[in-house]
């Protein structure tokens, strides 16, 4: 099914193009570049003087800005809103780790719709919709892949990244790293569409020091110091950029998105607005918007007060580009296009928000409209009127009471819609041929008994700590084809005496016996501010045996009897296929 709506795609987009340029000129490129935990205000001309944004700021003045855009307050449902052009409980994604941040793989893509249309596709950077394929990027449409799957990174200098299923050792700053790839992945011949999503300004806080100390030397704590200079950063990159498509004459025929994922990550200057990442109010999901395109004058500095939202990018791109998207596909956004006439556009819509805190629940929530906010949250529901109070000071429930049971309704009612294939994450694939590797990670376990992640929360790169011989870790696995994988354990330990460690999965057992202690020191690493995830160390491989699947679903444990030490870790299973 997923085959035939690309085939529609693909077969309708030429004769589409006729609506939005004409049949001699080339198809247009499309860059879009997304940062990590960027805030509306971590930008000059958003108004904050303790930041140099100069490349930026020109952005801003030749493009067309989009000053009421909404996202999610969260990095992976945002992620997977763009990708999609749907909001992110209908595809599968609810949440940042535990599964949760996996897209279901029979989402279309942006990336596969523009594939079946002749584009090249790439991405480069941040995933964090599903780190084993086909929840993957390869797996999702994107021709070329170079950067990393999980919700965050932890060292920023000469980084080993993913390209494609290979680990690459970089050299530099990954941001820069990054661009630079993306640079190279323009410069090609034939369409292109090149998703460069940035890792920063998201911990941990490293950078260069040619940026931080900039920043310290105003007297900004080290965080805002490090997330600043970060930004500064991004904001030469996006000048780098900017020189390249002019370099490589493709400035005139290619689309370029500059926009961020949620609302900043802490408390700093963010234009006045309430809250900040992770929140349902307008700091944690309204983010600066810039889309430039000289083709259509889109380089003009004009500015859309127009509501407008993360899920419209794919409908946009779409009409700019000449590709139908069939209704099949139940796209929940809507073009652009017609807001940035001088016509009115688009009539009043609602945009609606959902968080997740710890657990699936229906709230914190927030439904919108171009006049009011409702927020609901587990202590409160409130009613604000952005025209009036953008800031959100003055909650109007109780003298619109009936407004407010209005949109609380038309919430539980788009609620219902959007999570009617439920919200339990996909098991993760096993059995694809070409695929090498298969990272069994700990926070994507499916259920643990007796054993705790380092972190506490098991956000990403977090691992099992305390395992001992009641304990016991398994993952969710569904194979589709039958193979045979080296098992490997990455783990640690401090024993003398030998014990076992067994995996299983239905009948099939390989155990192994270790019969010394096993260090994972931590790496150097190069923070302004203590972080609040793991450290990175360096963890040793464990062979334990090789293991057959066969196809259908699995659950895959870890297990260890006989051991007597003081401390054991597991990181990981990895399946090599043989």
């Amino acid at each position: 099914m997923k085959n035939l709506l690309l085939l529609f795609a693909a077969a309708f987009s030429v004769g589409a193009l006729s609506g939005c340029e004409e049949p001699e000129q080339k198809r247009p490129n499309i860059l879009l570049v997304l940062t990590d935990d960027q805030g509306w205000g971590d930008l000059a001309f958003h108004g904050n003087d303790s930041i140099d944004t100069p490349h930026l700021d020109w952005l801003a003045q030749h493009a067309t800005e989009f000053t009421r855009f909404y996202v999610s307050p969260v990095c992976a449902p945002t992620r997977a809103s763009i990708l999609t052009g749907r909001y992110h409980l209908a595809t599968g994604t609810s949440w940042v780790t535990h599964r949760m941040e996996v897209m279901r793989e029979e989402e279309v893509t942006i990336a596969e719709v523009m594939k079946a249309a002749g584009y090249r596709t790439g991405l480069f950077g941040k995933w964090h919709n599903g780190k084993q394929y086909p929840h993957d990027p390869l797996g999702q449409g994107f021709q070329e892949f170079f950067g990393f799957k999980e919700g965050h990174f932890n060292n920023y200098f000469d980084a080993v990244l993913t390209h494609n299923f290979e680990e690459v050792k970089t050299q530099g700053y990954m941001a820069n790293v990054l661009a630079d790839k993306a640079m190279e992945f323009m410069a090609s011949d034939g369409p292109f569409l090149c998703m460069l999503t940035l890792n920063t300004p998201h911990g941990p806080f490293q950078v260069p020091d040619e940026y931080f100390d900039k920043y310290a030397a105003m007297g900004l704590s080290n965080k805002d110091a490090a997330v600043y200079g970060m930004v500064e950063n991004i904001d030469d990159i996006m000048g780098r950029l900017l020189d390249h498509l002019n370099a490589i004459q493709k400035e005139e025929e290619t689309i370029v998105i500059f926009m961020t994922d949620n609302g900043p990550n802490g408390v700093r200057y963010n234009g006045g607005f309430k809250g900040i990442k992770a929140h349902v109010d307008e700091g944690g999901v309204r983010v600066p918007f810039l889309i430039r395109y000289p083709r259509l004058g889109w380089d003009k500095g004009a500015k859309i007060e127009k509501m407008a939202g993360h899920i419209d990018i794919l409908p946009t791109l779409a009409e700019l580009t000449g590709v139908v998207l069939p209704d099949s596909l139940n796209i929940h956004g809507k073009s652009l296009l017609p807001m940035t006439d001088s016509a009115p556009g688009r009539p009043d819509r609602k945009f609606y928000t959902h968080q997740v805190i710890r657990e699936m629940d229906t709230i914190p929530s927030a439904v919108r409209t171009d006049q009011y906010l409702l927020t609901m949250k587990p202590n409160e529901t409130a009613l604000y009127d952005l025209l009036a109070d953008p800031y959100q000071k003055q909650n109007i429930i109780d003298s619109l009471p009936e407004l407010a049971a209005n949109m609380q309704a038309d919430y539980r009612n788009w609620f219902s819609e959007v999570t009617k294939k439920g919200t339990t994450p996909e098991p993760i694939q096993v059995g694809h041929s070409g695929v090498p590797e298969v990272e069994l990670p700990a926070p994507d376990v499916f259920a643990k008994e007796a054993v705790e992640f380092k972190g506490g929360m098991g956000w990403a790169n977090d691992w099992f700590t305390g395992v001992n011989n009641e304990s016991k870790a398994i993952w969710d696995l569904l194979a589709v084809d039958t193979a045979t994988y080296a098992v490997y354990v990455e783990m640690a330990c401090e024993t003398a005496a030998p014990f076992n460690v067994r995996i299983s999965l239905g009948s099939e057992v390989v155990q192994k016996e270790v019969s010394a202690s096993l260090s994972a020191p931590q790496l150097e690493s190069p923070d302004r501010e203590d972080r609040g995830e793991v450290y990175e160390r360096k963890w040793p491989l464990v062979f334990a045996g090789n293991l057959k699947v066969s196809p259908g679903s699995g659950e895959l444990s870890v297990s260890v009897n006989g051991f007597s030490g003081s401390s054991l870790e597991i990181k990981s299973i990895r399946l090599r296929m043989l």
